[in-house]
């Protein structure tokens, strides 16, 4: 990656110069049997199109605070990254009641109610599906991103020494999560065209390093898998040895 990249969506960039065919974020969900792979093209182009969404839509500017009410998934993967573009602060099972908007999957629709501001739901099925009916309160993801433009630009430059990110009473701007990420991905082994797969899930900072920012700092890219508890060994051997795995985490 290049050493200029001072925020995660220049990391992004990045990736997407480098090699947009490449696989970026592969995401089983072994609990449903659902498979994404995404390539850096076409990761990218969800992650634009949600931060137009986000600055858009949603009227989300610099320094406003985001509630993450999502479980390790490539959709909560392109919403950190959305936020990033835009500089919203994600706050990982932020408190809704606090923020100025909020995200949610189906199960914590409840908890998001408590936010004020603009709520977006996610129904989190396979291939982005939309919910059946939007629930009470929420626009639908599904329904609001796929209008949205394939090119972002955000209004105001993204400040790389401002808040960025806060997870498990941890906050980082968004230079500490490229420093964070490299430092990581370099403690784990990483390097360009590593594999790495975890199971971890995005309420920590480890989860959130293996699960995507330190693959996407060193170059390298993610099998992320949500109830991988539920695969046998023989099974995680096969997916290890199918999806080219070099670190499991």
């Amino acid at each position: 990656m290049n050493a200029s990249d001072r925020t995660p969506a220049d990391l992004l960039r990045s990736a997407l110069a480098a090699d947009p065919a490449r696989p970026l974020v592969t995401f089983y969900d072994d609990a449903t049997g659902e498979r994404v792979e995404l390539s850096a093209a076409t990761f990218a182009n969800w992650v634009a199109k949600t931060a137009n969404l986000l600055q858009g839509d949603l009227a989300a500017e610099p320094g406003d605070r985001l509630a993450l009410l999502l479980p390790a998934h490539w959709q909560s993967a392109v919403w950190l990254l959305a936020c990033a573009s835009v500089g919203v602060v994600a706050e990982v099972r932020g408190d809704p009641a606090a923020a100025d908007l909020v995200v949610s999957g189906p199960d914590t629709l409840d908890a998001a109610r408590a936010c004020r501001g603009e709520r977006i739901a996610l129904a989190l099925r396979p291939l982005g599906g939309r919910f059946p009916q939007a629930p009470e309160g929420f626009a639908d993801y599904a329904v609001e991103v796929p209008g949205q433009g394939d090119r972002f630009a955000p209004f105001a430059p993204v400040d790389p020494d401002a808040p960025a990110l806060t997870v498990g009473g941890a906050s980082f701007t968004a230079a500490e999560l490229v420093a964070r990420g490299r430092e990581d991905g370099a403690a784990l082994g990483l390097g360009a065209g590593s594999r790495l797969l975890t199971g971890r899930t995005y309420d920590t900072w480890d989860g959130l390093a293996a699960g995507l920012y330190a693959p996407l700092a060193t170059g390298g890219s993610v099998v992320l898998c949500r109830h991988l508890d539920r695969l046998g060994a023989e099974a995680l051997a096969q997916r290890v040895e199918s999806e080219r795995v070099t670190l499991t985490v």
